[in-house]
C-alpha cells in the first residue's frame, strides 16, 4: 500500500516553476528541483514522472495564468479595443523592463522547443494558439468598431501580437530598457493603422 502524500501538488509545481524559470528545462537539475520543492528524487518521479513531465505541468499552469491575464487586460469594455491592446502592450513594456522579473515558462519553452512533434513543442504551440485566440477576440471587436480595416487578417495579427510580446519579454530579460520596449509596443500598434 502506498503511503499518503504529505505535500500539496500545486505548491510543488509552483516551486518547480521558479526553478525552471531561472534555469530552463535543459539546465535545471533534479537536485535543483529537490532543493526547491523539498521532495526527494523518488517522490518527484512518483508524483510527476520526471523532470520533463513536471516542466510540462508547470508550463500548463503558466499558460493558463498568462491567458487569464491577457484576457483580463483585453476584456474590459471601458475602452476601445485598440486602446485596450495599447494599454496591454505598454503594461508589458513596464513589466518586462523590470530587473527582477523572471522569464515566463511559455517563453522559456518557446526558446527551448525543437519544433519537432514532441510534448514540449506541442504544448508551446498550444500556448501560442491560446494567447492568439485572446488577441483575435479583441481584434475582431476592433474590426466591428471600424478601428482596423475590414479586410485585416485577424488571425495573422493575433499571432503577431503574441510574437511581439514574447520578443519584448526576451529583450527585457536581456536588459533592454523601458523606453525601447515602450517604443516597440507603440510601433507594433502602427501595423493596425495601415
Amino acid at each position: 500500500m502506498a503511503r499518503p502524500r504529505k505535500f500539496v501538488e500545486s505548491d510543488v509545481v509552483s516551486s518547480a516553476s521558479e526553478v525552471f524559470a531561472v534555469h530552463g528545462l535543459a539546465a535545471a537539475t533534479l537536485d535543483d528541483l529537490v532543493r526547491a520543492t523539498g521532495l526527494g528524487k523518488q517522490s518527484l518521479y512518483n508524483a510527476f514522472g520526471g523532470k520533463r513531465e513536471l516542466f510540462l505541468r508547470a508550463l500548463s499552469e503558466d499558460r493558463e495564468e498568462a491567458t487569464r491575464a491577457v484576457s483580463e487586460a483585453l476584456g474590459h469594455d471601458d475602452a476601445s479595443p485598440l486602446e485596450r491592446i495599447r494599454g496591454h502592450l505598454l503594461t508589458m513594456a513596464i513589466e518586462f523592463s523590470g530587473s527582477d522579473r523572471r522569464i515566463s515558462l511559455a517563453t522559456r519553452a518557446l526558446v527551448e522547443s525543437t519544433g519537432a512533434e514532441d510534448p514540449l513543442s506541442t504544448a508551446t504551440k498550444a500556448g501560442i494558439e491560446q494567447l492568439a485566440g485572446v488577441y483575435a477576440q479583441c481584434l475582431e471587436h476592433a474590426r466591428e468598431h471600424k478601428e482596423i480595416p475590414a479586410d485585416a487578417n485577424v488571425q495573422s495579427l493575433s499571432v503577431y501580437f503574441v510574437a511581439v510580446t514574447r520578443g519584448m519579454e526576451l529583450l527585457g530579460r536581456a536588459g533592454v530598457g523601458r523606453s525601447v520596449l515602450t517604443a516597440v509596443a507603440l510601433d507594433a500598434l502602427r501595423v493596425l493603422r495601415t
